[in-house]
């Protein structure tokens, strides 16, 4: 009815990259109404499975409406990124990208093709979202698009970026868990302790640009809390045991090191039912997913092929978009989420040398009251630079 659209596109030798596009029923017309590319976390996450589905697409998993789903005010466009990620594959995993720079040379192929395929969203207003990981591609993808129709190359109208409970600069993510965990009663001193100690370590590793090492430091820092919080939910800090549920059969000896890792920082967000949901009714009528094609099966390699990556900041591509552009750079944060917490993205915030930085800690700091007297949002603003405080929302806001 054309309403949803869908396609694959062959980015690079052996690499094929999937988008789904839902047509928003707003009355005023697609046409006028604004253009959103969702990008997933992880690196892994799938946008067209766990975004659309779990998220902000216009049904739940269970194939029941979503009343507040983000089609009735926008055009939304999914992308399975990076390749590797849902429906996204590759031909063998030489493919994978290793860096954020080659994430967005792949999703510039691919928007490139979507808007050969849809031109009547070159004049539309275009927005980035991405979620956790996704806010770091977001950052960086959102930048070099910019650039590219400055340079004449894409005509396109791009309005900014949106990071929610984002990976900006993951030490301050990482350094702060313990602060966090201990402020609400869920760890002790000697608790606060050892996370602070494997946090340290991580944080060296970051300041000697040793990235693998960092990496590994976060996993020990991850091990910590859990061990110390008898596994606090890293997406919500008020829900417990997610994580040792897992373990039980993580600890087999025949599950590789990568799926461990995926399933704790990704995989266990993605419910069964979503499984089967992309691997049976969604993948019948998409009717292009190759057959053998299971979807997600390449997602743990993806995170591990980005290990080399995934500790770098993307602070500097937030300063370069506010001092050297019009576009709208807006941090949103879940106030139970920890594995990028509010603490964190405070101090990522005061580390910008964004020249309206001094403007904006002294700027009022807002509320939004819902229409039963209950405050859900905080938001403090200086020129295109907003960041909100989502009250009693977790990691995925």
């Amino acid at each position: 009815d054309g309403f949803e659209d869908w396609a694959y596109v062959d980015v690079r030798e052996g690499t094929h990259m999937f988008w789904w596009l839902y047509h928003t029923y707003h009355p005023d017309g697609m046409e006028n109404r604004p253009l959103i590319l969702w990008l997933q976390g992880g690196p892994g996450g799938s946008g067209a499975g766990y975004g659309n589905f779990d998220i902000i697409g216009p049904l739940r998993i269970d194939q029941t409406e979503r009343n507040t789903t983000w089609v009735k005010e926008a055009n939304i466009l999914f992308i399975d990124n990076p390749v590797g990620a849902g429906y996204s594959y590759v031909d063998d995993l030489s493919h994978l990208t290793t860096t954020t720079q080659e994430i967005t040379d792949d999703l510039l192929v691919v928007f490139r093709t979507f808007l050969d395929t849809h031109p009547e969203f070159e004049q539309t207003l275009f927005y980035v979202f991405g979620q956790s990981y996704g806010g770091k591609m977001a950052a960086h993808f959102t930048n070099q698009l910019y650039r590219e129709v400055q340079e004449g190359n894409f005509d396109v109208n791009v309005g900014g970026y949106a990071m929610g409970n984002a990976w900006i600069s993951p030490v301050d993510s990482v350094i702060t868990w313990g602060e966090t965990l201990f402020w609400m009663g869920i760890v002790d001193e000697p608790g606060l302790a050892d996370i602070t100690t494997e946090a340290d370590k991580c944080s060296v590793a970051v300041d000697e640009e040793r990235w693998h090492d960092a990496t590994t430091a976060y996993r020990q820092t991850q091990y910590a809390v859990n061990r110390r919080s008898n596994y606090v939910d890293f997406y919500n800090i008020l829900k417990y045991r997610v994580f040792s549920r897992k373990e039980e059969t993580m600890k087999r000896a025949d599950v590789p090191f990568a799926e461990v890792f995926y399933q704790q920082n990704v995989g266990y967000m993605q419910p069964r039912d979503l499984d089967d949901i992309m691997n049976g009714i969604v993948k019948d009528k998409i009717g292009i997913v190759p057959e053998d094609l299971v979807w997600g099966a390449q997602s743990d390699d993806v995170f591990t092929y980005q290990e080399g990556d995934f500790m770098k900041p993307v602070i500097d591509e937030m300063d370069w978009s506010l001092d050297n552009t019009d576009m709208d750079v807006i941090v949103y944060q879940g106030q139970l989420d920890l594995i990028c917490d509010t603490k964190g993205a405070m101090d990522f915030v005061q580390k910008m040398q964004w020249d309206g930085l001094d403007d904006y800690n002294i700027a009022e700091r807002k509320p939004f009251v819902d229409p039963e007297g209950q405050t859900d949002t905080f938001v403090k603003a200086n020129g295109n630079f907003k960041f909100y405080w989502n009250m009693r929302a977790g990691h995925a806001v």
